[in-house]
């Protein structure tokens, strides 16, 4: 295990939405205020501090995690997504979820909406077909004061179906 001074500044590099980034932090700064405050990643909310709310969850090789619950410098090397990254492209295009957010009316002040699309992209990822409940159940780890969840639900369901519609679709071309 790799031993840090505290008040000491370390080069800590990742790769940030599939751009490798450096920037200096001390040995405890949290991964949410390194990609805020270091790489202007904004979109990275930090609500609770304490991993509860879930508003600051990012992923990290592919794994939805709290980022106020990690230390920037456990991030050195690793592959880290933010809510940025789920855009289609440079033109800023949103991506599936994003749209049907908008769509299904699933945000209000937006808030914890970053951290609950970084949770659902990696849900979508390894429950491709969900249920109403399971989509529940993952929401569950996320606090959000403004919505009932329903069109969060209804959204991430569409955008499951949509997703195995495109799969069958093109298997029966093939």
């Amino acid at each position: 295990m790799k031993h840090y001074e505290k008040n000491m500044e370390y080069p800590v590099t990742i790769t940030l939405n599939g751009v490798a980034r450096t920037a200096p932090a001390e040995a405890r700064m949290l991964l949410s205020d390194f990609l805020r405050h270091k790489l202007g990643a904004t979109g990275t909310h930090v609500g609770c501090e304490h991993g509860i709310c879930g508003a600051c969850t990012v992923r990290v090789d592919g794994v939805a995690q709290r980022s106020c619950m990690q230390l920037a410098v456990q991030a050195d090397g690793r592959c880290v997504d933010t809510v940025e990254g789920l855009n289609k492209g440079a033109g800023a295009e949103l991506g599936d979820l994003q749209a049907a957010f908008k769509r299904h009316h699933a945000l209000q002040c937006g808030f914890c909406t970053a951290g609950i699309l970084m949770s659902c992209s990696h849900f979508l990822e390894r429950v491709p077909a969900p249920s109403e409940e399971q989509v529940r159940d993952m929401l569950s780890g996320h606090l959000c004061r403004c919505t009932g969840y329903t069109n969060i639900v209804n959204a991430v369901l569409d955008v499951a179906a949509q997703r195995q519609a495109a799969i069958h679709g093109s298997k029966e071309h093939a």
